[in-house]
């Protein structure tokens, strides 16, 4: 596993990396003037109810080729996520040409009917508004447990999968006593079928296909602990002959430091694989 994992100490590069102004990012259509409009440091961005759930596209005005629009899927999206901190990835992404979206599934923790959602949001932008159809999966914290489980079953649509201390194991977070109400199961249930509901223990498709996966993730975090999430994955990833960075950030935890959404390394690796 130790070829896995990379220290990283950037916390002193984040601010030269960043001289552009930020983006204001504002998901609340109530705050807005335009119901079904978001706003983002000036710019207008779409939002609407697929299946009676909130969905939000940043479109890129510097996409402006004939080819299908490179995008990022970013998840979980819950009122007040994405947040600030997400702001200088976004633009970073927007001024790339790549655009931005997401789904509100609720506390879904990865369960069927979130997955199902998912689906529906990849068809309604991929089949219907002429999106790549592979995106980049940007999964924050719980986001882990959205993407990968959505992931994992359709390994073909998936450009990458780029982590922030994502949620990789339900048993971790947030429990199978709190998850199995999403999964319209019982305590027990959910354990007796954790297999096909657990990103750690079904990652094969993924390798299978090839699917490069970057991590950001802290030694010390105490929410979503990195050894039982993003180190498990990685070592199951390698297992199953896939390739993954796991970037170990010392002596961090679950918190909102700039370190982890200014990081050059995750971004560029976001940016690459959303346009290939």
């Amino acid at each position: 596993m130790l070829g896995y994992l990379v220290a990283c100490r950037w916390l002193c590069c984040i601010e030269a990396y960043n001289k552009q102004p930020p983006i204001m990012i504002d998901l609340s259509s109530e705050n807005n003037s335009e119901a079904g409009r978001v706003i983002i440091s000036g710019r207008e961005a779409e939002e609407f109810t697929l299946k009676g759930h909130r969905v939000f596209v940043i479109p890129s005005p510097s996409n402006q080729t004939a080819i299908a629009q490179p995008w990022v899927w970013y998840a979980p999206t819950l009122p007040g996520l994405p947040s600030m901190e997400e702001q200088v990835m976004f633009q970073k992404f927007l001024d790339a040409g790549i655009a931005i979206a997401g789904i509100d599934v609720g506390e879904s923790y990865g369960s069927p009917p979130g997955r199902a959602l998912f689906s529906a949001l990849y068809a309604e932008l991929v089949q219907g508004r002429g999106f790549a159809k592979k995106p980049a999966l940007l999964a924050r914290s719980r986001g882990g447990l959205m993407l990968y489980n959505w992931a994992v079953e359709h390994p073909e649509w998936v450009g990458c999968v780029a982590g922030i201390y994502p949620v990789c194991n339900l048993k971790s977070y947030p429990g199978l006593a709190k998850a199995c109400g999403a999964y319209n199961l019982s305590e027990t249930e959910l354990a007796a079928n954790l297999a096909q509901h657990n990103p750690v223990d079904r990652i094969a498709p993924l390798a299978r296909a090839g699917v490069p996966i970057m991590h950001l993730h802290g030694d010390n975090d105490e929410v979503v602990p990195m050894e039982e999430n993003s180190a498990a994955l990685a070592e199951a990833y390698r297992k199953h002959g896939g390739q993954m960075k796991l970037m170990v950030v010392p002596g961090q935890g679950h918190n909102r430091l700039p370190v982890w959404f200014q990081s050059p390394e995750l971004i560029e690796f976001v940016i690459t694989h959303a346009k290939t």
